[in-house]
Order: C-alpha cells, then structure tokens, then sequence
C-alpha cells in the first residue's frame, strides 16, 4: 500500500483549496462518482455498480493516506461486493427462482441485521486498536461494520439498505469533519439526502409492486 501511496501522490496532492481546506484530485473524482452512483442506485439502475468499484477503489487510497484504516479497508470490500452486487441485480435471485425486485425484511430478517451489526463494530474496533495506528478504532468500525450490512441488503434489493445507509452516513459525516476530509464529509452529507430520498423512493415503487411481493426473512 505505501508503493501505491507513493505513486499516486501527485493526484493526491491538492488540486485546490478554499481558505485552510483543501481538495485533492483523487478525491474529487472519487466525489462525482459516488453521487452519480447513488442516483443510479435510487432508480435502480444496475449501472451503478460499475461506478461504485471505481469509486470505492479511489476512496480506498483517500482513506489510506489519511490513517483511515478501516473505512480504507472497507472500500476494498465495497468494491467486490459491488461486483457481486452488479451480478446480483443482472442475473440474481429470490426464492422460488424468481428475479429479484425490491422488498422488506421480515422482523426476523431485521433481527439479525442488528445482531451482526452488534457482533462485527466490536469485533472490527478491536481488530483496528490491536493492528494499526488509528486513533479512532470504534469510530471508524461503526460505520464500517453498518456499510456491510447495508450494501448486502442493497444487493438483494431489500428497502432496509436505505435506513441503513442513513444511519451509515450520518456516522461518516462526523467522522469525516474529524478527520477535515471536508469534500468527502460534504459528500457525505450529500449521501445522508438522498437516503432519504432513496428510501422514499423505494417504498413508492414497493407500493406499486404486485401483491405477490412480500416480506422475507
């Protein structure tokens, strides 16, 4: 990682700066994809998931640079599971072999969720206080254990990937701030949005479904 640093440090330089803040290249492209990303995933256009692999790749060196082990980290997971997400929305699944369309969680379903959000924060936060230099292990393992669960659920088209995001967002932002990665924690805020919007539209569309769709575990 630190041969890649290396080499992209020209682009991570910055491009250019407003008062004390300062935009570097990387990061800005990183930025415009990642908003291009989330309008694709609101009208559920499998396109998205080609933008987030690029996008995520780029946050991973973001990141890096700025001691960010675990969201860094996290964006190497993002960008395969994009990849099976993109498979996922092309050609997946649910039950009974029928393609995949927007749905809910069962209570059950939401159960586990917050079970596996509550077993990987810690298990994530101690891995990042025990094997690196981060000062903020718990702080960078909440949103980074929440992004898991969230993308998995956007990846089989389950409406509970928005809540989740919102929440995954509203960690980052401040996270973000702490760290004066300002472009990315405007983006960010940006992100928190079109949740919001996100989740709103989702519902409508699940209204709108036919009445074999349903909630599964």
């Amino acid at each position: 990682m630190d041969a890649l640093l290396h080499t992209l440090q020209p682009f991570l330089v910055p491009a250019f700066a407003l008062g004390d803040i300062a935009f570097s290249w990387l990061e800005i492209v990183a930025c415009l994809l990642s908003i291009a990303m989330v309008v694709l995933n609101m009208r559920v256009n499998p396109w998205a998931w080609p933008l987030a692999i690029t996008a995520s790749l780029l946050y991973m060196v973001v990141f890096w640079n700025s001691k960010l082990y675990g969201e860094g980290s996290l964006q190497i997971v993002f960008a395969l599971l994009a990849a099976w997400g993109w498979w996922q929305w092309l050609r997946g699944h649910g039950k009974h072999g029928v393609p995949l369309h927007i749905r809910q969680l069962s209570p059950l379903g939401r159960a586990i969720a917050l079970v596996a959000l509550a077993v990987m924060w810690p298990a994530l936060a101690g891995l990042l206080a025990w094997r690196t230099d981060s000062d903020v292990p718990w702080w960078d393992a909440f949103p980074t254990a929440a992004s898991l669960i969230g993308q998995w659920l956007l990846g089989r088209k389950f409406v509970e990937n928005w809540p989740a995001w919102v929440v995954v967002n509203t960690a980052t932002v401040a996270l973000l701030v702490h760290k004066q990665l300002w472009l990315t924690a405007g983006l960010y805020g940006v992100f928190l949005g079109m949740s919001f919007a996100g989740w709103r539209a989702w519902h409508l569309q699940l209204e709108q479904a036919s009445p074999q769709t349903r909630p599964l575990p």
